[in-house]
């Protein structure tokens, strides 16, 4: 969530950037900005030596903290593996995963792993770059020559690297709202060329899709596909076989974690009857399907895969048998600060960077810390945290809709294994900061209908075709006796509910827009503006000529292609 600051208005970013959210905590983002300063630390800046029985008594703490978050938050069911010295010390499974099944967890329960896929494609692609193709400055039009940006002398200079930083100039999740409304990642990544520019390399906006056309330019590079590329690449040299960046794959499981939403947040009261075993939590309907952008967060594993995958990156990129997996020098790059992705607000502070697909921080004792979170409203959170100067890694993943509790857990971890004790209160934090996450969102969301509105035009004036080159082709048609629309590839028509006037309301669920979510519709003449798709000003629709077929539902960046073929 953030505000719009010209208008005022708050407007969703996508959860899979949970680190944008909880910056300002840190420790598990790995940007830390408002924790306690050197001084303020309990260990201070000391240089604390950490012995093997301390790193021992800390694993021995993680089965409890794990137990009382999942029972602090009610969440159904997580994973947790440690990393020490190259060896996994724990992998353990806790809860359910499935509320309606009762089917327990275990350390090869198959989770979505969110955005954790970022930072496993970083080394997808640093392990390809080992080939001499391709490698961090490799211009992503060099293999994708249609890729284009809204600025043309810009284009062509957008490496694969810099789509890995979030330092494109793309604007903050772009393309995720085309991906909602049902577009694939052809049409989306050709939609991209509409979106409006922040300055290239000298601003971070993190972008889901930005990322996937680097990882789509390495593909193509490769001659090979994306998913295939990391089984060849990571999955098999680690032995990693519940690993996969298959949506379809991960539904093949019988081994896999269901992803869960609050029970107020299901459809209706006799679906959170019918499964809320925990009270709390349901199973979402539908499931996140993320393969549009499988690079950034389609990623599936599980914390005994993850576990190997740690093991590689905090060995310089070798493998169990002690061959160089990625190529050190790639790693080391997709490892090191490329641009600064939280700011310090006061002079004490220390800011975040973003590498290559990977959160770079520096914890309260002065340890360079990796990390990432993920998440999805229908029913992720994630994250995982390392301290390679302890040869140290926690991940964990829960199978219900981001709270804090994965980076809680990974904070309470590393504060044992740093200092022996608590620094903080992490759940509070965490949960303060993502308590905003799925808030409904819309101009409409606190707003009363008038008691008094003014009639709208006859239905007959406003049923058409509308078009606009970003999301391509919306539909306006009479239902019963009311109003719908229906915009993108497949989604579900959106009733418009009459507010005053020519305006209208939407109340749209999905990832991007949680329960509760309400905003405006409004004609004028022969366009018609939607509140809720103009984070970005590309909101509004222009009436179709008369001789368009209805329903015609042209995909973004090239109504005649809708997508470049091949990719």
């Amino acid at each position: 969530m953030t505000t719009d600051s010209a208008t005022g208005r708050r407007r969703t970013l996508g959860l899979a950037s949970v680190c944008a959210a909880v910056a300002l905590l840190g420790s598990a983002c790995g940007t830390p900005v408002a924790t306690p300063g050197p001084d303020e630390s309990p260990a201070a800046y000391s240089g604390l030596e950490v012995n093997e029985d301390r790193i021992d008594y800390a694993v021995g703490k993680v089965t409890g903290i794990v137990e009382e978050e999942l029972d602090a938050s009610g969440i159904p069911g997580a994973a947790v593996a440690v990393v020490h010295d190259g060896e996994v010390v724990l992998a353990e499974g806790f809860g359910v995963r499935d509320t309606s099944t009762g089917t327990e967890v275990d350390a090869r329960t198959v989770f979505p792993l969110a955005s954790i896929s970022k930072s496993v494609s970083a080394t997808v692609v640093a392990a390809e770059s080992g080939n001499g193709e391709v490698d961090w400055t490799t211009p992503v039009s060099e293999y994708l020559p249609w890729f284009e940006l809204s600025d043309p002398q810009l284009s062509p200079l957008v490496t694969v690297g810099d789509v890995f930083a979030h330092r494109s100039g793309l604007p903050e999740h772009a393309g995720d709202d085309l991906e909602d409304l049902g577009y694939d990642r052809p049409a989306v990544l050709h939609g991209l060329r509409h979106l409006p520019l922040t300055p290239f390399r000298a601003s971070y906006a993190y972008t889901n899709f930005g990322l996937t056309a680097g990882a789509e330019a390495v593909a193509v590079a490769a001659g090979t596909p994306w998913d295939e590329l990391g089984r060849e690449r990571i999955f098999d040299p680690l032995g990693m076989t519940d690993t996969s960046f298959s949506h379809d794959e991960l539904l093949e499981r019988d081994n896999r974690a269901v992803g869960h939403v609050r029970a107020d947040a299901a459809d209706s009261a006799d679906t959170a009857a019918e499964g809320d075993s925990n009270g709390d939590w349901v199973p979402a309907d539908p499931q996140r399907d993320p393969d549009a952008q499988a690079p950034a967060g389609g990623l599936s594993s599980s914390v005994t895969d993850m576990a190997a995958w740690m093991a590689m990156v905090l060995d310089d990129g070798k493998g169990p048998d002690g061959s160089q997996v990625v190529p050190v020098e790639a790693l080391r790059e997709a490892l090191t600060p490329q641009i600064v992705s939280s700011p310090p607000r006061a002079a004490a502070d220390r800011s975040g960077s973003y590498g290559y697909g990977f959160n770079i921080g520096t914890s309260s004792s002065g340890r360079v810390q990796w990390s990432h979170s993920g998440a999805f409203a229908l029913g992720a959170g994630t994250a995982m945290l390392m301290l390679p100067s302890l040869d140290l890694g926690i991940i964990t993943v829960t199978n219900a809709s981001p709270s804090g509790v994965a980076e809680t857990i990974n904070a309470r971890f590393a504060d044992y294994a740093q200092y022996g004790d608590p620094t903080l209160d992490w759940r509070d934090l965490f949960g303060g900061a993502f308590a905003p996450l799925l808030d409904p969102v819309g101009d409409l969301v606190d707003a009363r209908r008038p008691s008094d509105p003014a009639p709208p035009r006859d239905p007959a004036e406003l049923v058409g075709t509308y078009r606009n080159d970003y999301f391509g082709t919306i539909e306006v048609r009479e239902s019963e006796d009311a109003l719908e629309m229906t915009v993108g590839r497949g989604a579900a028509a959106w009733p418009l509910e009459h507010w005053d006037g020519d305006t209208f309301a939407i109340e749209p669920r999905s990832e991007n827009w949680p329960p509760g979510s309400r905003g405006s519709v409004t004609f004028d003449d022969d366009e018609v503006t939607v509140e809720l798709l103009d984070g970005n000003g590309l909101g509004t629709f222009t009436r179709a000529p008369a001789e368009d077929e209805p329903g015609d539902s042209a995909a973004p960046g090239d109504p005649a292609a809708p997508g470049e073929p091949g990719i």
